[in-house]
């Protein structure tokens, strides 16, 4: 059973966990850690005071400290990093740099070189290296995942994925591309190509090409500009043909278009969003002009992927392999920005 921080964790298993920004995702992964009373000591570091106080009400016993460096200074197991892009692989290299674990939000970094070298290090040091692709995470996608890998749906041919955020960040740093690195797609895509790549597999990723726009105006060659939709296809390897786009402030007619569909020679299934939802979701098995519902709201699945990287630090620090997946998503993406 889940218990606040407040009461004492067996010191056999509670980690000591530092959160590096406590904005809206990063407050909702100390949430989620903390209620899964794995969490021994919490330390808390971002510049809003007011985003402290609401982080101590999740977490009343947090320490709280004033920069990253003092951060570092603590006696800790792990770091959540959920700060802007562009300061992603500097400060996970500085935490793997003195033996912590590291949980990061998407993107790990800006580019592959940078993820490969973020990856390196984690490996070097022997720690555990998560990143934040909440996603593939959901119940809909478990059951996407096995559906396809399990051969129910016959041979995949194709994967279409949509992302349409009607409003878009709220942030400046998003729209500047030495801060995020990208757009919508490394803010959006980014879960798109990780989805299919997953579901699949891994397979080797062949010919890529892809379309940006900003403000309805295609975007070429070297651009400071972020894209506010891209489009993109990409050729498998193993024969299997996948479609993306994705958008912030698209003309979508309802908060959210979400959805990945997976279509084989006999079936299909497709995870999507319902009714313009951030969080709900269903996933159905397609089959003629048919359909079953696999899977239904609701499902925690926000969170989820935080809780297991704090029950995979607590059995187990050490380096996973897994992680190195990340260098080929972070690869895709930039063959897609290079593409157009």
């Amino acid at each position: 059973m889940a218990y606040p921080i407040t009461r004492p964790v067996p010191q056999e298993i509670g980690r000591r966990i530092a959160f590096l920004g406590v904005g809206w995702i990063g407050l909702s992964r100390l949430q989620a850690m903390v209620d899964t009373g794995l969490c021994r000591k919490v330390v808390l570091c971002d510049p809003s005071d007011e985003r402290i106080a609401e982080a101590c009400r999740a977490a009343p016993a947090a320490e709280c400290v004033s920069s990253f460096d003092a951060l570092l200074d603590r006696d800790l197991d792990g770091v959540v990093i959920a700060t802007p892009s562009a300061v992603h692989a500097e400060q996970a290299l500085r935490a793997i740099d003195r033996g912590l674990a590291v949980f990061c939000q998407k993107p790990l970094a800006r580019t592959a070189d940078e993820v490969r070298t973020v990856i390196a290090a984690a490996k070097a040091r022997n720690v555990l290296l998560g990143v934040d692709l909440s996603y593939r995470h959901a119940e809909g996608v478990r059951v996407l995942r096995d559906r396809v890998r399990g051969g129910q749906l016959g041979r995949i041919f194709d994967v279409e994925l949509v992302f349409h955020n009607a409003y878009g960040p709220d942030k400046a740093w998003f729209y500047d591309k030495t801060l995020s690195g990208g757009g919508c797609l490394m803010d959006l895509g980014i879960h798109l190509v990780d989805l299919a790549l997953d579901v699949l597999d891994w397979p080797e990723v062949g010919e890529v090409r892809g379309a940006l726009f900003a403000e309805g105006r295609r975007l070429t060659g070297a651009r400071e500009v972020t894209e506010d939709f891209a489009s993109a296809t990409i050729s498998l390897a193993n024969g299997v043909n996948v479609r993306l786009a994705c958008s912030w402030k698209l003309n979508a007619g309802c908060d959210a278009v979400i959805e990945a569909s997976f279509h084989g020679t006999e079936a299909s299934a497709s995870f999507r969003n319902l009714a313009g939802s951030f969080y709900d979701f269903e996933t159905v098995l397609l089959r003629g002009t048919s359909q079953e519902r696999l899977v239904a709201p609701p499902d925690e699945w926000g969170g989820r992927a935080a809780r297991l990287w704090l029950t995979q630090l607590a059995a187990d620090p050490g380096y996973d392999p897994e992680i190195e997946h990340m260098a080929q998503v972070a690869e895709t993406l930039d063959r897609i920005y290079l593409s157009t």
